[in-house]
Parts: C-alpha cells; structure tokens; sequence
C-alpha cells in the first residue's frame, strides 16, 4: 500500500494513533505544561522562568541519507538525535517536537510507518513529547524536526570561550564516519567492530545528560560535533574571536575504530561528522571537575590568541599535522 491509496488526513490519523499508544502524544513536563497538542492549528504550552530553547533540522534523501545505508526505522532515530544533540550542546532539557515529512505519492506505508517508529523511539528515550508537524507531497523524501527545550543554567555557546581555556570532548570520535565507510564499501573486518560501527552511524546518542552535567558544573562554552571535530572546532574558535592548538594524540578513539582503520582512524576522528559528541571549553579546574563526572571526556587541547578560528594540529609537542579541509559543507 503507497501513501496516495490513503491520502494525508488518512496517514496523519495513522501516525496520531501511534504517537498516542506510545505516549509521546502526551506532556509529562512540569516545567512548561502542554495545554494543547496535536489536532489544533497550533500546539500550546504554559512557559516559566527558565530559558527556552529551539532548534530544526531536515534531511533530504540523496544529500543526507540513502537507503543502502540506513534503514527507515534508523533514520526516524538519527533525525531526531541530530535535533537532541544541538539541545544538549547549549546543556538543555529537550521537551516539544514538530515533524514534517515530504514524501513522494508512491512511497510505501510501511516504510513510513517504520520512519515513525524510529521517531517515536527516540522521543521515549529522551522524554520529548510531539506536539504536530506537517506532511506534504515532494519529488524527494525529507523529514524535518523543530524541537524545542529549556535550560535553567546560562546556555552553553560558541561566544564564550576564553584564553587560556582547555578544550574537551564529551566521548569518542570517528566511529560514525568508520560506520558509513563501512556500509559504502563492505570492507571485510570482525564481527564485532562492524556491529559496534554501524551502530555508532545509524543510532548516535545525543549527550542531553552530560550536557547538563557540563552546564552546572561552570561551563559556558560548547557545541556539539555534527561536521567533524576540526570543522566544528573551526566555528567554535571563530564565534570566540581565538585560535585552537589540537593535540592529535589525546583525541579519544575506540579500539575497535583502530582494528578496523587502522592508520585512517585518526583521519576519520578529525573528520567523520555525525558524532554528536559534546566538544567544550572552560578553565582547568572547571574542566577537572566535569572529567571526574564524565569518565569517557578527555581534554585534547587548549585556546590561544591568534587568528579568528584557526586550528593548529599537534601531532606531538613540538611537531605540527598539516591540516586539511576537513569536514562537511552542503556547498563543497
């Protein structure tokens, strides 16, 4: 059965019933009370003194995704960690969602209905509730999230790095990027460095707790890695108005990334997006605290006077990496 033999009102009535039986059709928040959610023109909740937060995110098939590498069901969880994760980076707590989907007519419900499920899934493992959204035909799938949340502390942000500041990572890196070369090329490795590969591609964990864990223990400046770590640490030196020194050989890796790469493991740690690690700057004793709390965070570098945004590899001490374009661009 395709999506034309039942029509919007009829595919809207099916994913209504599945947000509701799964109860993320339903406000569980005390901070900003749900008034009203699905089935009016707009949903509405009650606000309090806390800061809001919103952000959106959209993925189109054939720029984002394709289905050699991600199965519906997986995508519904990816969309939404992209949106957890942005969240998560400013040390929020994620609350409504909107989810807009354009289908070509010819696309089969139970793919949709698979879509869905990764959707909801990831809203039950994070506490969101959805609240609307909207379908409508396209020549090209794409699902898009607005997702908003609230932050108690002062958000962490890209401004407010400083002098001086280590620079830290929530987790490690790289093994999303391993996953989808993986996937690609059908490289022959063990079983369980695939498994743990693939996963770390197509179910990223948005890091919502440590990111609170980072906004109350002090610190202020963070973002999270969508583009690669090299890239994104770009932007976030650049919003500073400083420059980084990345010290190569303390970027955490994953055994597993290593067995499987090799030599290219580092590469795909300093490149591979979709990680949705939390990269953050603060003084040492702030950031010696999250450490304590944070078992898999490590430091890997510090901020420095210098050129707007410029990032300088270490690959030792005294030896400099030449750095490459690395990470993600719609436009290059």
């Amino acid at each position: 059965m395709n999506i034309r033999d039942i029509g919007e009102f009829g595919l809207i009535e099916r994913f209504t019933e599945k947000i509701i039986n799964a109860g993320v059709g339903r406000s569980s928040s005390g901070v900003f009370p749900l008034i009203i959610g699905m089935g009016d023109d707009t949903a509405a909740w009650h606000t309090s003194g806390v800061k809001e937060l919103s952000t959106t995110d959209t993925v189109v098939q054939g720029v984002h995704f394709t289905l050699r590498t991600i199965p519906w069901k997986d995508l519904g969880w990816k969309v939404m960690a992209g949106n957890l994760s942005d969240i998560a980076s400013m040390g929020g707590t994620p609350l409504y969602a909107l989810v807009t989907l354009g289908l070509p007519e010819e696309t089969n419900v139970l793919d949709v209905d698979a879509l869905y499920e990764g959707i909801i899934w990831a809203c039950q493992t994070y506490d969101v509730t959805i609240v609307g959204g909207d379908i409508v035909r396209s020549p090209t799938c794409f699902v898009s999230v607005t997702l908003t949340g609230y932050v108690t502390e002062e958000p962490m942000r890209r401004v407010s790095a400083q002098k001086g500041d280590l620079i830290a990572v929530t987790g490690q890196l790289g093994a999303s990027r391993g996953g989808l070369d993986l996937l690609l090329d059908n490289k022959a490795i063990n079983k369980e460095a695939l498994e743990y590969l693939v996963d770390a591609h197509r179910h990223p964990r948005p890091r919502v707790r440590e990111g609170r864990i980072l906004a109350r223990e002090g610190v202020t400046a963070a973002m999270d890695i969508s583009d690669g770590l090299v890239d994104d640490l770009k932007k976030f030196m650049k919003a500073s108005d400083l420059a980084a020194q990345l010290d190569v050989w303390r970027i955490p890796i994953n055994p597993l990334m290593v067995a499987a790469f090799d030599a290219d493991a580092l590469g795909l740690a300093l490149a591979g997006g979709e990680d949705y690690e939390l990269l953050y700057a603060g003084p040492q004793q702030v950031i010696e605290k999250t450490l304590a709390l944070l078992p898999d965070a490590a430091v890997i570098g510090r901020v420095v006077s210098g050129d707007s945004g410029v990032v300088t590899l270490l690959q030792s001490e005294d030896h400099e990496m030449k750095i490459q374009n690395y990470g993600w661009d719609h436009f290059r």
